[in-house]
């Protein structure tokens, strides 16, 4: 009885982990690396046509979205996950091959005038369309066998809706092993959906790590807060742009503008229009608006018992096409614009940015964490312009973020969730889903609170009968290689090197004035556009 360890160690995506039984081998979650954690999505450090079933604890992209590969790389066996996750991860995933399409059509246009070689998308939409044929959907507390030997079962993870913690009971060579796999943990409090289940005894618990070294700002009803900055803003005939995600927080805000206006809280334009400017959205919100029996907090529950319709309010519309997207920065009328991406770096909430960052009536609100780099972290750090289209535009909008919304549990809710495991009391408790020096941290603390506990390197194996790692595994290194993937050039090497020293000036950097250090970053961000156009 072996795990291994296949995404997500070390770093915060592309969660995949094996348990092998019997010599039949199960994957718990398959998601796609992103952002700086990216290798190479294209290589599966295993063959697709030797798993026989498939976890998968919640629909979000970096535990999902390698299902299509898996699929398209010959996998003929079994995916489970709960009724819910099963609809998100259906639209998600075809979103995915949609990008992943056209991201390979940008590339190959390229390449044809280089004379390169063209690009093959990572998967097609059809690759993704047929994921949902080997789905088997199953509610929360529901055993289900996989085989003789080994039942598996989902519990609410309170994350995201339909999200799970997996328990696996294995039985090998007459040795019992339970394993619990955590997903990603959710928050207390969320609007909607519940908070996390309670978690039985485990030999071996997989957990994630990504808020493992700091708490979240309190939480606190958002609902007043946001009324006040609709009212002041469209009283002064602007419009309030927010950047959301798609799948979950666009419908928590909803949520809460459906609150706002049976209350009364907006006097200045109190038949206010909201707009919904993401296809990806409107889809997933259909999926929140149907049946979610065994999903749904008290309160939320409390709502459809009355008959409410919890995303549903007078002057709800919703943007489909390009044309109508556009047309939202040209009628004059002041609104609510709540768009995709949730961090600004793609998407059609950019173009929303071009139109209102330069008028000073307008207010940008920030509802969810920004990645250092991105576009939202930029505008939260006060810069003073931003490159959009080719285009300078200045940011005279007001910026606004609301702290603490967030849908992983924090340090203190992590630590709460591990000692809750008892009878039995971990083995061993394999730390992952966090930025390298995070997971390290947080496996030190379980260590000090008198947990075995470790962050694995990717590729790891671990034996769960003899309780041995057998392959230690490693930290891929995640400099840019040219082309054909050999070792890159004195030049690059070079550019690598000022790299660092940008990387220990910026560190330096701390402390300075704000407007000294938005100017900097601005500065660098038009010549890295300016380079990346050539």
């Amino acid at each position: 009885m072996k795990l291994f360890f296949y995404g997500a160690d070390q770093c915060v995506t592309g969660s995949c982990h094996c348990l092998e039984v019997n010599g039949r081998r199960i994957l718990i979650d398959c998601g796609l690396q992103q952002g700086r954690d990216e290798i190479d999505n294209a290589e599966l450090p295993f063959a697709a046509n030797a798993v026989d079933f498939v976890l998968v604890t919640h629909a979000h992209i970096d535990h999902s979205g390698r299902l299509p590969l898996l699929v398209k790389r010959g996998f003929q066996g079994r995916i489970l996950t709960t009724r819910a996750t099963a609809e998100l991860m259906d639209i998600m995933l075809q979103d995915s091959a949609n990008i992943q399409e056209s991201d390979a059509e940008w590339k190959s246009r390229k390449a044809r005038r280089s004379g390169e070689p063209l690009t093959e998308p990572l998967y097609t939409v059809e690759d993704a369309m047929r994921v949902q044929s080997f789905v088997s959907a199953c509610e929360y507390g529901e055993t289900v066998e996989l085989f003789p030997g080994v039942q598996v079962r989902f519990e609410d993870a309170g994350h995201l809706l339909g999200s799970a913690f997996v328990i696996v009971d294995a039985e090998e060579n007459g040795e019992k092993r339970r394993l619990l796999f955590s997903g990603d943990i959710g928050n207390v409090d969320q609007p909607i959906i519940r908070d996390p289940g309670t978690v039985p005894g485990a030999d071996f618990v997989v957990m994630e790590s990504t808020y493992g070294d700091r708490n979240h700002e309190e939480v606190k009803d958002y609902t007043e807060d946001l009324a006040d900055v609709i009212d002041g803003t469209l009283g002064r005939g602007g419009n309030v742009v927010i950047p959301a995600f798609a799948v979950g927080r666009t419908q928590e805000l909803l949520y809460f503008i459906r609150d706002i206006k049976a209350r009364g809280l907006v006097r200045s334009v109190p038949d206010f229009p909201v707009y919904i400017d993401s296809p990806l959205a409107q889809r997933a919100t259909g999926i929140f608006a149907g049946d979610l029996r065994g999903y749904l907090d008290d309160e939320a529950l409390d709502l459809v018992k009355d008959g409410v319709e919890m995303f549903r309010f007078p002057d709800l519309r919703m943007a489909v096409t390009s044309e109508e997207s556009k047309a939202l920065n040209a009628d004059g009328v002041p609104k609510v614009i709540i768009s995709a991406s949730g961090m600004c770096d793609a998407g059609r909430i950019r173009h929303h940015l071009k139109h209102n960052l330069w008028r000073s009536e307008s207010t940008v609100v920030f509802v969810g964490f920004q990645a250092e780099g991105t576009l939202g972290r930029r505008l939260l750090d006060g810069v003073e312009s931003v490159k959009l289209f080719g285009e300078e535009i200045a940011v005279h909008a007001k910026i606004v973020n609301f702290n603490g919304l967030s849908s992983h549990a924090d340090r203190d809710h992590l630590l709460s969730w591990i000692q809750a495991v008892q009878d039995p009391v971990p083995r061993h408790v394999f730390v992952v889903h966090g930025d390298r020096e995070v997971s390290q941290f947080f496996a030190k603390t379980l260590c000090d609170l008198g947990l075995d506990a470790h962050a694995p390197q990717y590729t790891a194996c671990y034996d769960l009968l003899e309780e041995r790692e057998l392959e230690v595994g490693y930290l891929p290194v995640r400099k840019r290689r040219d082309g054909d993937g050999k070792r890159a050039s004195s030049a690059y090497e070079r550019l690598s090197a000022l790299g660092q020293m940008l990387v220990e000036f910026i560190k330096r950097s701390r402390g300075r004035d704000n407007k000294t250090l938005a100017r900097f970053a601005d500065q660098l961000r038009q010549m890295l556009d300016r380079w990346e156009d050539m």
